[in-house]
């Protein structure tokens, strides 16, 4: 049986300090495994439906095979995973900000997504990737100007509810607009959040892209007993 807490790693950063910890829950016997940046809890492995989702439903969108895909914002590595689960699939991009996140996975720390680092695949990018979108450039300097199939992004807790102020222009028209600059034609945007369905950020979905849809992602919640929710945006 495992100890009931450990802290696995822990790193300062300009967004302030990150850890990653497991500790024993009792009530369903299971490890259960928390990033925290500073004293705010950012995820869990108790919760992954919606990540998993964010990639499903990203890619469903997409017919054809060979595609490039990009997960802004590493984590835990739930989504990226997801993502190379699709045969489809022939690059993964992850763009992630903090590179003790990045370090997590090639010490393979994450029992759930071990190998994740290793995998031919995968290509790990430490970067911000608001900067790079913001800023015109393409989010991975070692295959510049080829386009992505799917940008599926799961960094801030929602469009109003931002880890950084710096990334609220993001999700503005313009942010986006420079956003559908490194995507192929027909290319999907993917969206996970932690609020109910805005339709705020809804406007400014349709006024960017061609289809939209927001997902309620519904799931057990074993801490409470009753069921949460999360939403995954899809644009196209």
């Amino acid at each position: 049986m495992s100890a009931r807490f450990a802290e696995l790693a822990w790193s300062d950063t300009r967004m302030g300090t990150v850890s990653l910890r497991r500790r024993r829950e009792p009530a369903l016997d299971i490890d259960v495994y928390e990033v925290k940046l500073g004293d705010e809890y950012l995820m869990s492995s108790l919760f992954t439906v919606a990540e998993i989702e964010l990639a499903r439903l990203g890619l469903a969108e997409l017919t054809g095979d060979h595609l490039d895909v990009v997960v802004g914002g590493l984590g835990l590595g739930y989504t990226a995973q997801a993502v190379l689960d699709d045969p489809r699939v022939d690059s993964l991009t992850v763009v992630e900000a903090l590179g003790a996140v990045i370090d997590w996975h090639r010490r393979d720390l994450l029992p759930d997504t071990a190998g994740l680092a290793a995998e031919p695949r995968t290509r790990l990018v430490e970067d911000d990737f608001f900067a790079r979108v913001n800023a015109g450039e393409d989010l991975d300097a070692g295959r510049a100007g080829r386009g992505y199939d799917a940008v599926l992004v799961d960094i801030d807790h929602s469009p109003r509810h931002v880890l950084d102020p710096s990334h609220t222009t993001f999700y503005t028209p313009a942010g986006l607009r420079r956003l559908t600059q490194l995507l192929q034609p027909g290319g999907v945007f993917a969206l996970w959040s932690d609020d109910p369905p805005d339709s705020d950020f809804g406007s400014v979905l349709t006024e960017v892209f061609t289809s939209t849809a927001a997902h309620v992602v519904t799931f057990a919640n074993p801490l409470t007993g009753g069921e949460s929710a999360n939403t995954v945006y899809v644009a196209r």
